[in-house]
């Protein structure tokens, strides 16, 4: 399945008026079973969706670890994806009444509660920062980002160290992209104690949280942080970098980080 789609349009130029085919980005509701119960759609770009579908479920904390799914299977041509876990039971509890609107595009659900969110554990080992590394992060992520350039209709997300991008995923969605990157990095096995997040989106409470999860001690996004995001990366010492474009950016918390 690709990620685009094309249609027809009537594109204005100041006074030309012509009829062109043009590309569209395709929007892909994705249902996850868990244990044969719905609980959830995902409004996605159908593609690496078993990342999505791993990082989703330990963003969420119904999974501590890959080996907690004991099968799955995603049909794509019906949009359903069915996950069955070892043990269900001791998951299904702390989902009650912790359902959060976030503020991301489609109104995407994440399970958990804001102020439980500063209890979060510090974030262990630190990642000294040089603003040299990060330009070039940004100049390669940029370079990646060709479904973008195409379309102008998805957001990208990267894991990296402090020299080369290791995981790069694309979705219509800020924080369904994040899932892809964690999801893959999970199923793979790679450490991410010691690596850095790229997103081109808007850095809000929940995407950090999603990242302090992982221990990621950065993140750095083309975009601006939330007042909400910049309060608990300093309490959780996370670096949290805003509005990396070309020569330029913005360091919001955790600055004893910077050394250059």
């Amino acid at each position: 399945m690709d990620n685009i789609k094309k249609c027809n349009i009537i594109r204005i130029k100041g006074e030309e008026i012509l009829e062109e085919e043009d590309i569209v980005i395709l929007e892909y509701p994705l249902t996850i079973f868990l244990n044969d119960e719905e609980i959830v759609t995902l409004l996605c770009s159908p593609s690496a969706l078993k990342g999505l579908v791993v990082g989703f479920l330990y963003s969420e904390n119904f999974i501590e670890s890959f080996s907690d799914i004991q099968n799955m299977r995603i049909d794509k041509d019906k949009g359903m994806a069915y996950v069955y876990l070892r043990d269900v039971n001791r998951f299904s509890e702390r989902f009650r009444g912790k359902r959060t609107i976030t503020s991301g595009c489609g109104k995407g659900t994440v399970f958990y509660n804001v102020l439980d969110s500063f209890k979060s554990k510090k974030v262990e080992k630190q990642l000294p920062i040089r603003t040299c590394h990060i330009k070039e992060l940004i100049k390669e992520f940029n370079k990646k980002s060709q479904l973008f350039i195409k379309t102008g209709g998805v957001h990208s997300c990267a894991l990296c160290n402090t020299n080369e991008i290791l995981i790069f995923e694309e979705d219509i969605g800020r924080h369904n992209a994040l899932d892809k990157v964690f999801g893959k990095a999970l199923m793979d096995d790679i450490d991410t104690r010691d690596k850095i997040i790229l997103t081109s989106g808007r850095i809000s409470s929940e995407i950090l949280i999603k990242t302090a999860k992982r221990q990621i001690p950065v993140i750095v996004s083309r975009s601006a942080p939330t007042s909400l995001a910049v309060e608990m990366a300093n309490k959780l010492k996370i670096t949290l970098i805003g509005f990396a474009r070309g020569q330029k950016m913005n360091i919001y918390s955790n600055l004893s980080s910077f050394i250059d």
